[in-house]
Order: C-alpha cells, then sequence, then structure tokens
C-alpha cells in the first residue's frame, strides 16, 4: 500500500486564501528580519548653584528650678522676653514655632555614711523651650542672633541656610543636564562616524536639593562681640538620560 503523500498546510487551502497567507508570512518574516534600531544611550549631568535666601534658627531657653513650677516661671519669662524681642526685630508670629518643650526631673546622687549605693533623688527640675525661627532676611540675621542672646536665649542647637523657592533653579539644573547629555551624544557619534537621530526617550535619574548648611555653636558665639554670618553657597544638581537613534 503507497505511503500517502504529505502536504504543506498551505497546500490544502482554496488558492486565494493560500495565496493571502503566504504575503502575510512573507510580511512578517520581513519584519522580523528588519533590526531594531540602533541607539546611543547618554546620561547627562547639570548643576545650579546659588546664595540662600532664607535660614532657619534653633533657640530656645533651659532652666532649672527646686520645683517645676519654679523652673517653669522662670523659662516663660525668659521666654517672653525672647519672643518679644523677636516681635521688634521684624519676625512675625508666622515665623516662630515651638519645636520642642519639655519638663523634667534633675537627680542627684546620694552617697550614705557607709558609702554603699543608694537611689538617685530628685535634687530639681528642668524646663526646655525650644523655639525654630525663620529669617527671612539674612541681613538681620546676625542682630536677631545678638538679641536672642541678650535677652535670655541659652541654647541654640542649630542654624540651617536654605533657598525658599528652589524649583526655577531646579529647572535650570535640568535643563543644563539635558544639554549636557545632547553635548556627550554629539562628540560620541561624531567620533564613531555615526549621525544623530531623533531623541527616543528623556528620563530623570534624580535631583538633588541643597543639603543644610549648620552655623558655629553658641557657645563659641556667646563670647563675640557680635555674631558673624557666612551663608555661602548652596548647589542644586540634576541627572537626565537619553536614548537618541543613530542613523
Amino acid at each position: 500500500m503507497p505511503n500517502p503523500t504529505s502536504r504543506s498546510p498551505l497546500t490544502m487551502l482554496p488558492p486565494a486564501l493560500a495565496l493571502a497567507f503566504a504575503f502575510a508570512f512573507a510580511g512578517a518574516a520581513q519584519a522580523t528580519e528588519q533590526a531594531e534600531p540602533r541607539t546611543i544611550t547618554i546620561t547627562g549631568e547639570g548643576e545650579v548653584s546659588a546664595a540662600p535666601d532664607i535660614a532657619y534658627v534653633e533657640t530656645g531657653v533651659v532652666t532649672e528650678g527646686k520645683t517645676a513650677a519654679e523652673a517653669l516661671a522662670a523659662n516663660t519669662t525668659a521666654m517672653n522676653e525672647v519672643f518679644k524681642g523677636l516681635g521688634e526685630a521684624g519676625i512675625e508670629k508666622k515665623d516662630m514655632q515651638t519645636s520642642q518643650f519639655s519638663v523634667y526631673p534633675v537627680y542627684e546622687q546620694v552617697k550614705s555614711e557607709d558609702n554603699r549605693p543608694q537611689t538617685p533623688k530628685i535634687g530639681g527640675y528642668r524646663v526646655q523651650n525650644q523655639l525654630t525661627v525663620t529669617v527671612r532676611d539674612l541681613d538681620k540675621l546676625g542682630g536677631i542672633l545678638d538679641r536672642v542672646v541678650t535677652l535670655g536665649s541659652n541654647q541654640l542647637s542649630g542654624i540651617r541656610f536654605s533657598i525658599d523657592k528652589p524649583q526655577p533653579l531646579l529647572n535650570e539644573a535640568r535643563k543644563d543636564a539635558v544639554k549636557n547629555a545632547l553635548e556627550k551624544a554629539k562628540l560620541y557619534a561624531g567620533a564613531a562616524g555615526v549621525a544623530l537621530g531623533e531623541i527616543m526617550s528623556i528620563s530623570e535619574n534624580g535631583s538633588s536639593m541643597p543639603q543644610p548648611m549648620y552655623m558655629k555653636s553658641y557657645a563659641s558665639m556667646a563670647r563675640d562681640e557680635s555674631v558673624p554670618v557666612a551663608s555661602g553657597e548652596q548647589t542644586m544638581t540634576s541627572s537626565v538620560t537619553l536614548v537618541i537613534r543613530i542613523d
């Protein structure tokens, strides 16, 4: 008995349908053979520096007394003077905010006659009132620091300089990052003997805002006749990645 002749699936279809499938398969094969577009991936960096225009001062008053009420009364008196002085220096109420307030006992070590350890006893109380002050005119910062110290502030935990509205500067850094990426892409394409085509994608890798810049400690400031302030500069950076077609 003769073996049946194997036939292609297309030969089993009507001629018109078989021709349509043949063209479809040919088109798919041609698309597969077409290579993916050649591209270059490049990263650009941009940065913009500017002088800070705002400062945040962490200052406050710490008082002690035999009782909590005594320590609190002394603290309240001193803080009222600080608030009054800040207002007279042009600081608005919205730019003064209590950031920490605490009342806690101060313990004393008591030794017995036979030097045996004993449980510490409360020797008094300490009240701490911490205030965050926003200074929008840096030309007045030194005078404001002098004033609060003179009026009774005995705690300064830090001064942070910043830029009030950094977004426009950050956008400039982003533009510089794209420009830097395009310059490098042109350099590499020229060295490789290829031409740049259209930009196929742009992605931002991230951006950085200015880091806090702190002034010297209160202990050092208290010895100065006036408080020198150096705000310096702050830098914002941006990084982008471009995928560009090459011909």
